[in-house]
């Protein structure tokens, strides 16, 4: 591995990211602007951005290590995303987007009134702070074991990289750079698995030589846990996907049809994904590479470094700078996405509605930035702790989070998407709730409660006991917690005057497609694609111009192939700017005659 030559590469792109906050910053002008785009968007970066928030170093390190210890059984959560994202396409997403609002927590408002408005903003922010502490973790530990950082500073540094960026350029740089990142992330990810079935001689010989079987994995001995798991984690994607908390990204869709498209491009991203980005961990495994002896000071954590071991031994030099460039730039995606919502959420649902009704722009965009600088460094502080826990498995707390503290806020906000007729405290009580079964899944319900239970015939091992917990959290979550929120009907005594109106603004905007003409916002559109797509160029040549580093032949034709993907996607970015703003000049020319 060539130390100096990843370091610069690491270095460059981090200035490149930081950049992207630079030149959009003029995109901005109020709040709308600062937190959603102005919800002028084109659906290509509302789609990217939707993929990318799913996406983070975690996918490189916990789910790369379990790919590696257990074959497929990995790639069904991110199939789950994928028909989640179905979901968007086919009914969501354009709702959503018709909402009609600047932050996810005004839709709450409108549909639960003014006191579930705080109760979710102060309820939404730690849950989300606390997935960003995990994935900046997730990237502090590949990137500190592949260049022998120290662990503490690199959450440190690249945590202030990507505050910078974000509170330089809000929602516009935080969506322009995720589809940036998009592309590159794909680019390397295809060239490496081409890379890792060619060594190894084609995709079937990979699942032939997998150690265990390839579809359950190691360590079952109930099937039936296996398939429990699987279950639950469709209906937990499902409903992460698809609920109002988490429906941000297509409030900047520029109009209906730009958020269903997107949720159709987050869709097709997300199925191709999972046999993109664990063949690498899929072939090493079936080499019989010993990460364990490879990596001694990552202990229990060594599966995490599947990926990258794949990438120091098969692919050229210089390739791991980009990979982990490219790890980056998956963390930042989602904790960028993490901080602008959560200072969005807290300037235009806490700051201007309780402390400064009368505040005017200025003085939001300013709080606005000072509450992003805040919540990033509240995410480095969780990375911290995070790494304090030596023995907590990456793979085993992204589930837990999801399951156990993430899912009952996911409840009332998509079950009252749908049921109208409830009294308005339906939705914090159903949170109460949704805490007392997640701490009785969490801390009441134990292995030695669950054997002599139903006095199982085998012991229950660490990988079954761990997809159980998830299970049974999101199971318990979908039966009692949700079955709670559909019996407040039975409480249901109608509403005062403001507050039915409130709710019927709600389920008209819900149901009123936003409509723009073709040649709305024009400008705006082409200066999307004319920065990002020349951005892209640069980063095209760049990698392109990788092939000058010392590598055989095959390693450097490498560079230029991945490289390749990125350069044309960038070349069709600008050139459908020409297309538009000819199609621009010739309805003016039209209306004129």
């Amino acid at each position: 591995m060539n130390l100096d030559i990843d370091t610069v590469i690491v270095g460059v792109y981090f200035l490149f990211l930081i950049s992207i906050g630079w030149l959009f910053r003029t995109f901005t002008s109020n709040t709308s602007d600062y937190f959603r785009g102005g919800g002028r968007m084109l659906w290509w970066m509302v789609g990217a951005t939707s993929f990318m928030t799913q996406f983070s170093a975690w996918t490189f390190t916990g789910a790369a290590g379990k790919a590696y210890q257990d074959g497929f059984a990995v790639a069904i959560i991110f199939i789950a995303n994928a028909f989640g994202y179905l979901m968007n396409y086919l009914y969501f997403a354009e709702r959503f987007r018709q909402l009609r609002v600047i932050t996810v927590i005004q839709a709450i408002r409108l549909r639960f009134g003014k006191a579930n408005e705080q109760v979710f903003t102060w309820s939404a922010v730690p849950n989300s702070i606390i997935s960003a502490g995990i994935w900046l973790n997730g990237l502090a530990i590949a990137t500190s074991g592949l260049f022998g950082y120290d662990m503490e500073t690199t959450i440190i540094v690249t945590g202030l990289v990507v505050l910078f960026m974000s509170v330089t350029g809000g929602s516009w740089a935080v969506i322009a750079s995720d589809y940036m990142q998009m592309v590159i992330i794909m680019a390397v990810t295809i060239t490496c698995a081409i890379v890792a079935v060619e060594h190894s001689g084609g995709p079937a010989n990979v699942i032939e030589n997998f150690p265990v079987d390839f579809v359950v994995g190691d360590n079952i001995n109930y099937l039936s846990i296996f398939a429990l798991w699987g279950v639950a984690i469709f209906i937990k994607q499902f409903s992460i996907t698809n609920n109002m908390l988490n429906s941000y990204r297509y409030l900047a869709a520029k109009d209906s049809a730009n958020a269903k498209k997107a949720g159709l491009l987050a869709c097709v991203l997300m199925t191709m994904g999972p046999f993109i980005w664990f063949m690498p961990s899929w072939f090493i495994a079936g080499q019989g590479v010993d990460l364990g002896a490879m990596y001694p000071q990552a202990g229990a954590k060594a599966g995490d470094f599947a990926y990258m071991s794949f990438v120091e031994t098969y692919m050229p030099a210089g390739m791991l700078g980009l990979l982990v460039a490219a790890m980056f730039a998956a963390t930042m995606s989602s904790m960028d996405s993490g901080l602008n919502r959560n200072a969005g959420i807290f300037v235009k649902n806490f700051y201007e509605v309780i402390l400064r009704p009368g505040a005017n722009e200025k003085e939001l965009i300013l709080v606005s930035k000072i509450s992003s600088t805040v919540l990033g460094l509240a995410i480095i502080a969780c990375a911290l702790f995070i790494n304090s826990l030596k023995e907590l498995s990456l793979f085993d707390a992204m589930m837990y989070v999801g399951a156990l503290i993430g899912l009952p806020m996911t409840v009332p906000a998509i079950m009252g998407f749908f049921i109208r007729k409830t009294p308005d405290w339906a939705a914090w009580a159903t949170l109460v709730v949704g805490g007392l079964v997640s701490y009785l899944v969490g801390v009441v319900m134990t292995p030695e409660f669950i054997q002599n239970t139903f006095r199982l015939q085998y012991e229950l091992t660490g990988r079954e006991w761990s997809d159980l917990k998830v299970a049974v959290g999101i199971m318990s979550h979908l039966i009692i917690t949700g079955g709670f929120f559909a019996s407040t009907r039975l409480f249901y005594r109608g509403l005062s005057p403001e507050r039915e109106e409130e709710v019927n603004t709600f389920f008209v905007n819900r149901n009123t497609p936003l409509l723009t003409e073709k040649d709305e916002h024009l400008e705006v559109d082409n200066r999307q694609r004319n920065i990002l797509g020349y951005l892209i160029i640069v980063a095209g040549l760049c990698v392109t111009l990788m092939f000058l580093v010392p590598n055989p032949f095959w390693g450097r034709m490498v560079f230029v192939l991945c490289g390749g993907i990125i350069l044309g996607i960038g070349l069709l970015l600008v050139g459908s700017v020409e297309k538009s703003s000819q199609e621009g000049e010739a309805q003016l020319e039209s209306s004129n005659t």
